[in-house]
């Protein structure tokens, strides 16, 4: 049952993300994106800190090396972006980031193989990550897969926009999406099957989850947030950070009960 419960798990970001894109234009998505961003980076920095580390933390592990598996993570998850091997961009022409012309040609590559490899690994990563968390408490997977899905919507949304504006086709741009989210199930079979007899694992596997979640909150999202905006738009942006937030915490609260 519990591998059941993380291939829909593994399975639901990629297919929400394709269904979103599928159904609405270019510019009520690049409108959507902007306020998922805020959101995301809200359900991430508290899933990480209010749920997936103080269940790792209450574990019988050291706290030593618990924070020692936490910086080499952060570390980790910063050289995979640097090798481009770990993308989490939601940039877009016309987002307000003031990117030349042509930019999302460049970032699409030759035919969109650069984010499709990207996507990839990060999903993939993504899916051992939601494995770990279910094969710890199913609860805590609920709520992990939860935070992934927050986040995947607005990266995969962002990808097929840099994809349509480079030229590709609708079909072509929704067919590179479905294969980036396919990568997320693949990650969660293999975490499923590779991680589960190694049950002192956990701990450090959800220390690594959360270092992931700290760092794509940190280093991509919340840096998008930091626009000279109107305070309404800087007001919407709180409101929805908070939200993402509070979510997590009640989250956290039913799961402690």
């Amino acid at each position: 049952m519990t591998l059941l419960y993380i291939v829909l798990a593994t399975a639901a970001g990629g297919l929400l993300s394709v269904a979103i894109a599928a159904s609405l234009t270019v510019g009520v998505l690049s409108r959507l994106v902007k306020g998922l961003v805020s959101l995301s980076a809200g359900v991430l920095l508290g899933t990480a800190l209010l749920h997936v580390l103080p269940e790792a933390f209450e574990s019988q592990a050291g706290a030593h090396d618990l924070f020692l598996t936490l910086l080499a993570g952060l570390l980790f998850f910063w050289l995979l972006e640097k090798a481009e091997l770990y993308r989490h961009a939601h940039h877009h022409e016309g987002d307000g980031h003031g990117h030349h012309h042509h930019f999302d040609v460049q970032q699409a590559g030759r035919g969109g193989f650069s984010i499709l490899v990207g996507d990839g690994i990060h999903n993939f990563c993504d899916g051992v990550i939601i494995a770990a968390a279910f094969l710890a408490d199913t609860q805590l997977g609920v709520v992990t897969a939860l935070a992934i899905v927050a986040h995947e919507i607005p990266q995969e949304a962002g990808d097929y926009i840099v994809l349509i504006n480079a030229g590709f086709s609708r079909t072509k741009a929704l067919l590179y999406n479905a294969l980036s989210g396919a990568a997320a199930v693949l990650g969660g079979v293999a975490g499923y099957f590779a991680v589960g007899p190694f049950e002192t694992l956990f701990p450090y596997l959800l220390v690594v989850a959360s270092s992931s979640f700290i760092y794509v909150a940190v280093a991509d999202l919340l840096p998008q947030l930091q626009q000279r905006l109107s305070w309404r738009e800087t007001a919407s942006q709180l409101g929805l950070l908070l939200i993402g937030l509070a979510i997590v915490f009640v989250l956290a609260r039913v799961h402690s009960h």
